[in-house]
């Protein structure tokens, strides 16, 4: 998957922005998940100006973007969330 993401890919912000495409193609969104045990809803999938790949998430109207090596996935995983896990992978 690894590969996938990053095929064609000249350096490691052109491979982060191949994940964003997967991710963004391949995982179910919306879905719900918790963060220090508040219940929270993540809405999408962005990228910073650093090029690190961000949850969207929302709870009481409110929206923060949490890194996606910081977010608690739910079980059962929402679909495609094997490509988060490739991007832990690949971003560690």
């Amino acid at each position: 998957m690894i590969a996938e993401a990053a095929v064609d890919c000249y350096n490691e912000s052109e491979a982060a922005t191949g994940f964003l495409t997967m991710i963004e193609e391949n995982l179910a969104v919306p879905f719900e998940s918790q963060i220090l045990g508040d219940r929270i809803t993540v809405e999408g999938i962005d990228i910073t100006g650093c090029g690190e790949i961000v949850a969207i998430c929302a709870r009481n109207g409110f929206r923060q973007a949490i890194p996606l090596l910081d977010l608690p996935l739910p079980r059962p995983a929402p679909e495609g969330a094997q490509w988060i896990d490739a991007y832990r992978r690949w971003r560690v």
